[in-house]
């Protein structure tokens, strides 16, 4: 469903679903933090630094799936092969120098902050798991656009895109509006009133999955992806200095530290919930370049552009399956034959044997 656009004043909200849960400590500047995780999900303590490109990857290994290429980052050791979260959580918090966040699990300083999404993840998640129809879902109320797949068709369909949807559902009982603490935050400002949509829409996911638990106790993980700009907006708007800038910075700490905390145990203590702050999202350098040998002949004849064959993630363990049992079977046929090669049938084998030494004879 795609709705008209509307560039100005509106956060950007993105949300895949797939079980994952992080927990937040003070973050300052560019930081991934983790707030809440299992057991199993071992994310080590450290100043280690982390690549926005790569942070696609760490919510891939924390799912327990493969990636394109080896991850050789120290903050998150191998789990178990048979345990995998139930629910992966990811929440992107821009136009942020310092969120106090007090309880986490880990915290990471977040260099080369480029743009990432999460759409490789959710598409193996789909793939893999497409008979269960795990949650996926995209909220983009800056474009008015809102993307859902599977369980998520019956359950986050009521959730507001549209300003108008935003400003009705503020108005609702329920809202947040009559709980928090607004101080210098106005209900009739635009921009105040997109960073309050904001807290909303994550009060409302977690109201959806307390009334439908049962999506927290299928076999199918979950993938949420959401970013927040209400607070770029408001140091846009206001600086960030303003009283209106250090309310918005204050309730939303707490809100996510909620969150976190809701998600965790909905999913029954197998999510990861993850926050990442970014000042502002860099611009990627590329270099595109062209080889002299690029050959003519296309790869791929299904596709009038010379594209390569979508790469399958099974095709290493399906290499190794057809490799080893290859293996297995030339060494049982050498043993078989060697041992058939030696046998003596007079001693070994019951093949010439004779049941009577002597013919009968009438």
């Amino acid at each position: 469903m795609k709705l008209s656009n509307s560039r100005r004043m509106e956060p950007v909200l993105t949300f895949v679903f797939a079980f994952c849960l992080v927990t937040t400590k003070g973050v300052c500047g560019d930081t991934l933090s983790v707030l809440q995780a299992p057991g199993f999900v071992s994310f080590q303590r450290g100043d280690w630094p982390v690549s926005g490109e790569k942070i696609p990857d760490i919510v891939a290994l924390t799912m327990g799936f493969s990636v394109p290429e080896d991850l050789s980052w120290p903050g998150l050791l191998a789990g178990p092969l048979f345990q995998r979260p139930r629910a992966n959580v990811l929440v992107v918090v821009r136009g942020v120098d310092d969120l106090d966040l007090p309880q986490s699990v880990a915290s990471y300083p977040l260099e080369n902050p480029v743009p990432f999404t999460l759409d490789s993840v959710a598409e193996t998640v789909h793939s893999l798991f497409a008979e269960d129809t795990p949650v996926v879902l995209q909220l983009a109320p800056s474009e008015e656009r809102l993307y859902m797949l599977g369980k998520a068709n019956a359950v986050f369909e009521d959730l507001p895109v549209t300003l108008q949807q935003i400003r009705a559902r503020l108005s609702q009982d329920g809202s947040v509006l009559s709980s928090l603490p607004l101080n210098s935050l106005s209900r009739n400002a635009e921009a105040d009133l997109l960073f309050l949509s904001e807290v909303q829409v994550l009060h409302d996911i977690t109201a959806l999955l307390q009334r439908h638990r049962h999506l927290a106790k299928d076999h199918s993980p979950d993938l949420y992806s959401l970013e927040l700009s209400g607070l770029e907006e408001l140091s846009r708007l206001y600086g960030k200095d303003s009283p209106q800038y250090r309310d918005a910075k204050a309730i939303l700490a707490s809100v996510l530290q909620k969150f976190a905390e809701d998600i965790y145990g909905l999913y029954g203590n197998s999510a990861v919930v993850e926050v990442v702050t970014v000042k502002t999202f860099e611009a990627p350098l590329t270099r595109r370049s062209r080889s002299i040998l690029e050959s003519k002949q296309i790869s791929n004849p299904g596709s009038p552009y010379n594209l390569a064959y979508k790469y399958n993630f099974q095709y290493a363990v399906i290499f190794n399956i057809v490799l080893w049992l290859m293996i297995a079977l030339a060494l049982a046929v050498i043993v078989v034959s060697y041992n058939l090669w030696n046998m003596d049938p007079g001693y070994d084998s019951i093949i010439y044997r004779m049941t009577n030494q002597k013919i009968r004879m009438d």
